[in-house]
């Protein structure tokens, strides 16, 4: 299969938020649809659109599997680069349904429920007796 060959020129056109394009390892990457899930911030893109982010992206040290998802993206390669595909082995990547963020939340922790009504009455309970102590010490002291 062909793909497509753009000129830097062409590629620089593609710089908006509504359309933006950039180059990786001579990769054309049409990232339009990716800037809303960009863990970075669709502004890190935005500022790299219509250029060669070659360095930009090599510099943060992506992950395998963000390495892979420039294939994904590809639209067509840069005049005068060849693509070589280094890694036979990709990591796939899983895209997710959702777009909000999940949390890993214990909910098990096995305490009793009755140990929460426990930690704040024990105390109350102690804390009563003390004063209840005092006032009837004191008011023995009185009397005498």
């Amino acid at each position: 299969m062909a793909e497509r060959v753009f000129t830097l020129s062409q590629v620089a056109q593609h710089k908006s938020k509504k359309d933006c394009w950039f180059v990786i390892n001579g990769r054309v990457l049409n990232v339009t649809k990716f800037l809303e899930e960009h863990p970075g911030g669709e502004e890190v893109l935005i500022e790299s659109a219509g250029k060669d982010a070659t360095k930009d992206f090599e510099v943060i040290g992506h992950s395998k599997a963000a390495q892979n998802l420039l294939r994904k993206y590809q639209v067509g390669v840069l005049q005068g680069y060849t693509i070589k595909d280094e890694d036979s082995k990709e990591v796939p990547y899983k895209e997710s349904k959702k777009k909000e963020m999940s949390a890993f939340v214990i909910k098990n922790d096995g305490t009793p429920k009755y140990a929460a009504f426990l930690e704040f009455f024990v105390p109350l309970l102690v804390a009563g007796s003390f004063f209840c102590y005092r006032y009837l010490s004191r008011a023995t002291q009185i009397t005498n």
